[in-house]
């Protein structure tokens, strides 16, 4: 297969499942009233509440949920070949992905844009809320001390992404301050879009300047700065720092796969990875288990991810101006994340093999494959960066894409710009991610500590705010300084799955109680029947021959303990759903229609 069938055929499934399935999901399924407020409105207090355009809270979101996982997700699956993690991105992003995104945020807008863990608490019960508020916690820390590490590494003594990266945040406040005094949104995109071009093309220069010495920072200095700059981004209003930068940010995120979908049809490369490599039974070299469950594990974003439902009950909900507005953003936002996924794994697969498992496998391991590299060595020279051994995913895509765009004549000698410029891409596109899943851990925080000091719960006073967007920092900050988050890295597949798992639990709880007909909670408990199996088979998996296994690189008895209480935390949820569930059928709890929210700020 070439690359021009794959994209050309992905983007016409996108399109129609958006037009029919989205508009059926809308219509139909959840029955979006524009007749009724939205949390933005009723609740509005000018920092979290705040009615939105459209297309700033589909930048925003689509900037948020978009983090590492649709970028090194399905470049890590490539070793399975480009086949399954080509049919998992349809297939999960358009029946699980999509109605997930959309039913969380119904589900949190009809609770006032309250989290997910006090919407299952009012829809399945004390006990349930409260394990699915754990579950967040512990998922929302090692995402954002994950994502932290990728973006540190991206950085690291690099002054030019340091740059490029640093001056969005000047940018974004001054284009939110603009967009606030004067209602001009699109005065402000353009002078901000043209403002960050030029950091952009300007970071070369800034790298051989003196004020590139200055920029120049190791590990740990940006792990301080990292969660500094997100507790401003956690306590400042929404409308003054975050939305303006995911906004501006999704421009470049979107601008560069429309470039690189570009270069695809100018170049038409040859997906040089097999459809199927030798990899699927396990034992590969990027990866061990077989190619399921792992395939719906490690491509989490782009197909479905619970990290969507931070966002779809954190920072969104209090921010949609109509209820119609859940089709392009909720639904529609994960579809172009599931191209955004596509795209990586065209940039995967295009390489060569040798080239592919040479930056993915360490150097030892590499040697017992007999492959050899075609183009790598001649790219490492023009770089000037030894690639090889450079595993987690995000040089492979650096490499990928410069791959393609120096095969257009006009940026043959380009190369090492091309690769630069995607490192600081992939930074800049899961920062985005960071600030907006620490916003959401606040709530968490928030609802948490409510329970005990009533007070915190009110998302417009100050000292609460910054209590919890300090707490939300420490907890993620600690691992991230200290490095203790890699030995727990690998459990964040399985629990992120889960939290999706939970996501689909809870629209089906709240899609049986609105709906007309019951037959329409299938739609999400056909993906919850799939991924709750896999989720489950994966974790086993993990604790029996890895976790547990003395003679596995990954034994760890911690793990091994974390895992079950997650996969127990899940059970739990379901138990309470399928109560639930139950009563709903009989007609002991059910609706019959949709009441209008009952708003007010003090249950917020």
């Amino acid at each position: 297969m070439n690359a021009i069938t794959m994209v050309i055929g992905s983007i016409c499934i996108l399109m129609i499942a958006y037009r029919l399935y989205g508009t059926f999901m809308a219509a139909k399924v959840l029955k979006l009233d524009d007749s009724k407020q939205t949390p933005a409105h009723a609740l509005e207090d000018g920092k979290d509440y705040v009615p939105t355009n459209r297309w700033v809270t589909f930048g925003h979101h689509f900037a948020a949920i978009a983090a590492a996982g649709p970028l090194v997700g399905p470049i890590l699956a490539a070793q399975f070949g480009y086949l399954p993690g080509l049919l998992w991105l349809l297939i999960g992003a358009v029946i699980g992905g999509a109605v997930h995104d959309a039913v969380v945020l119904f589900a949190s807008m009809r609770q006032n844009g309250q989290s997910l863990a006090e919407v299952a608490k009012k829809e399945l019960g004390p006990v349930a809320g409260f394990c699915t508020g754990l579950a967040m916690l512990f998922i929302i820390t090692i995402t954002m001390a994950g994502l932290s590490m990728v973006v540190l590494h991206a950085l690291e003594n690099n002054p030019w992404g340091t740059f490029s990266v640093g001056i969005t945040i000047p940018i974004a406040m001054g284009v939110g301050i603009y967009h606030k005094k004067t209602g001009n949104l699109k005065g402000a995109s353009i002078v901000g879009f043209v403002l960050i071009l030029a950091a952009v093309f300007s970071g070369p220069y800034i790298q051989h300047s003196a004020l590139g010495d200055f920029l120049t920072l190791d590990i740990t200095s940006l792990s301080i700065i990292l969660p500094i700059y997100a507790f401003f981004a956690a306590a400042l209003p929404v409308w003054l720092l975050l939305a303006p930068r995911d906004y501006l940010s999704s421009f470049m995120k979107i601008g560069v796969f429309i470039a690189l979908i570009a270069g695809v049809f100018i170049v038409n490369p040859s997906l040089h990875m097999p459809a199927f490599t030798e990899f699927i039974k396990g034992g590969g070299p990027v990866m061990n288990g077989p190619v399921w469950p792992f395939i719906s594990i490690t491509i989490a974003c782009g197909a479905i991810s619970g990290f969507h439902a931070f966002v779809g009950s954190g920072t969104t909900p209090k921010m949609l101006d109509r209820w119609s507005d859940i089709k392009p953003i909720g639904f529609g936002a994960m579809l172009v994340e599931c191209l955004v996924g596509i795209m990586a794994l065209v940039a995967a697969t295009a390489l060569h093999p040798g080239d592919y498992f040479a930056i993915n496998s360490a150097p030892e391991v590499f040697k017992t494959l007999g492959m050899n590299t075609v183009r790598l060595g001649t790219l490492s020279k023009e770089i000037g960066l030894n690639l090889e051994g450079r595993t987690g995913g995000a040089v492979t895509l650096a490499v990928g894409m410069t791959y393609i765009f120096t095969d257009i004549p006009w940026f043959s000698k380009l190369a090492s710009f091309f690769f630069q410029f995607v490192i600081m891409f992939e930074a800049l596109f899961i920062l985005t991610a960071i600030d907006s899943g620490t916003r959401v851990a606040r709530y968490i925080i928030q609802d948490f500590a409510g329970a005990f000091y009533k007070p915190m719960k009110n998302t417009d006073w100050l000292p609460g705010n910054i209590f919890a967007s300090a707490l939300a920092c420490l907890l993620w900050g600690y691992l991230l300084f200290s490095g203790d988050i890699g030995s727990v890295w690998a459990l964040f597949g399985v629990s992120n799955q889960l939290m999706a798992s939970i996501g689909l639990i809870i629209g089906a709880t709240v899609i049986l109680k609105v709906a007309d007909k019951r037959r329409y909670m299938l739609t999400c408990l056909i993906p919850l029947a799939y991924l709750y199996i896999t989720v489950n088979y994966a974790g086993y998996w993990m604790v029996k021959n890895v976790y547990l296994n003395t003679e596995a690189a990954g034994y760890s008895v911690l793990n091994a303990v974390l895992s079950i209480i997650m996969l127990v935390l899940g059970v739990v949820i379901m138990i309470a759903a399928v109560k639930n569930w139950l009563q709903s059928w009989n007609g002991q709890n059910r609706l019959a229609e949709d009441p209008p929210p009952q708003y007010s700020k003090a249950s917020s």
